[in-house]
């Protein structure tokens, strides 16, 4: 035991708390030293605001791919590591990210298609067929991080797996499908871009070129890119066509015109081959049928530099270019593939998809502007304002509107009346309620639309009425300018 003063206690307890406070401001500092918030290179990390943007462009997918009778699936993110490169090798096998747990060697999903291969084969026996399905997830590719270029991005596709055969009418619903789905955003000015491969197989063959039309196909894939003089150089120099081949090829691809022009082009070569003849009869019948399905012919046209550079497609593809954007590229591809599972099963198993670029095409939206600043992300219709200490009407209050479909969220916190006003401005939350003791008394309740700025006291029916029309009124637009 040590004798003190009450002015020795107090000068040691305050030196003492003193001591404590900067013991603890050295420690914050070292944390915050240690651990700065970052979001990686290449990775898209939105606000709530432009989130529910992106939410209800999935919204518009999802009801739109509903609507034509796909079924939703999710498959893992995570997969065996030979379940995934079965279709892989080369520039796959290097964007993958792929790692070790324990004794498994696994990997993140670089796309959705394989994925959904290994599903179909997996659960065969199971499924109905044509299997019509869509799925959006993120996949997984670790190429370098560029504007507009993303290491973890959504996609959203759609196939149709048939077994053993598949109607080439499905080769036009497709494109159809997503024709519906853009209008439906509101995008007006883009084009899908349709080709054969079997019109490419069967014309390079005419050349002598069979074994080297991978390559070329590849090579011309990049044509918008690079340019018809770029393109005939690589073909030379890297591919060894001669001159002459070269230019007829760049000939043969620069065929342009109306559908019916450039299929009349085409059928001047009919009779030389005969998967070019078939080639030819498909894309006939998918042009015709695209415009059966209610396609403008300004939306799609025939292309022929379309040749997708996956090997895995056989028949039918497809590109689509927002045409005052065409520097972007394509945002939705896709295309006609004969044996989807080959690496999983033997039964044939011919499918058709494409497929939606959709963080891609949300970065270009929101850069060009285009996205509509009007439509609706605040992250509830109506807020509620408890202007009594009992909140137990309030609460009641929030429950109704909720089963009236309203999303209601119930301000408890114990600020300032302003301060809660901004707080439903900032987050663009177009109605408020406030509910005081004359509201509850006279079973009424006073709404206000922040955005015209006016407030009236009226029955609980007629403000649920209001906030309902309101609701309505302000999704009446689209998703895009």
């Amino acid at each position: 035991m040590w004798a003190s003063t009450p002015t020795q206690i107090f000068e040691f307890c305050r030196n003492f708390v003193k001591e404590q406070n900067n013991i603890n401001i050295e420690r914050n500092k070292t944390i915050m030293a240690q651990i700065r918030p970052h979001t990686l290179s290449g990775f898209m990390e939105l606000l709530p605001a432009p989130q529910a943007q992106m939410e209800a462009m999935m919204d518009i997918l999802r009801r739109t791919y509903s609507l034509y009778g796909f079924c939703a699936l999710d498959t893992p993110a995570i997969e065996a590591a030979d379940v995934l490169l079965a279709k892989g090798g080369g520039e796959t096998e290097k964007q993958i990210y792929r790692f070790q747990k324990g004794d498994s060697d696994l990997a993140l999903r670089f796309d959705l298609t394989v994925p959904l291969a290994k599903y179909v084969a997996l659960h065969y026996n199971e499924l109905s067929f044509p299997f019509r399905r869509y799925q959006i997830g993120k996949v997984y590719r670790g190429e370098r991080a560029q504007r507009g270029r993303f290491r973890e991005f959504y996609q959203a596709d759609i196939d149709i797996i048939g077994d053993g055969k598949l109607s080439i009418v499905n080769e036009a619903e497709i494109p159809s499908i997503i024709y519906k789905t853009f209008q439906t955003m509101g995008l007006k000015r883009f084009q899908i871009r349709v080709n054969n491969r079997k019109i490419l197989n069967g014309f390079y063959a005419m050349l002598g070129l069979s074994e080297k039309s991978g390559d070329i196909m590849r090579t011309v894939d990049k044509l918008d890119k690079i340019g018809a003089e770029k393109v005939g150089e690589i073909l030379v120099d890297d591919c060894g066509l001669s001159r002459e081949l070269a230019d007829e090829i760049l000939k043969f691809i620069a065929i342009r015109g109306t559908n019916a022009e450039v299929l009349e082009s085409l059928e001047g070569y009919r009779g030389r081959n005969e998967a070019f003849d078939l080639g030819l009869d498909e894309l006939a019948a998918v042009t015709k049928n695209l415009a059966a399905f209610g396609v403008p012919e300004k939306n799609f046209a025939v292309d022929l530099t379309i040749a997708r550079g996956l090997d895995y497609y056989t028949g039918t593809v497809y590109e689509t270019t927002l045409l005052d954007h065409p520097e972007i590229g394509s945002v939705c591809s896709g295309g006609r593939y004969d044996n989807l599972a080959e690496y999983y099963t033997d039964r044939q198993l011919p499918g058709v998809g494409i497929s939606i670029g959709l963080t891609r095409l949300f970065y270009v939206l929101s850069e060009q502007q285009m996205l509509n600043d009007a439509w609706p992300t605040a992250p509830a219709d109506v807020l509620v304002l408890p202007m009594t200490d009992d909140l137990t009407p309030a609460i009641e209050l929030a429950t109704e509107l909720r089963a009236q479909g309203i999303r209601t969220q119930l301000y408890t916190e114990a600020k300032k009346f302003k301060a809660k006003i901004q707080y439903a401005d900032k987050l663009a939350i177009p109605y408020v309620i406030f509910l005081g003791e004359d509201e509850i008394a006279a079973g009424t309740l006073s709404v206000k639309d922040l955005r015209a700025g006016e407030q009236v006291t009226v029955s609980r029916e007629n403000a649920v009425n209001i906030i309902l029309d309101g609701i309505a009124r302000a999704h009446q637009g689209t998703i895009l300018k």
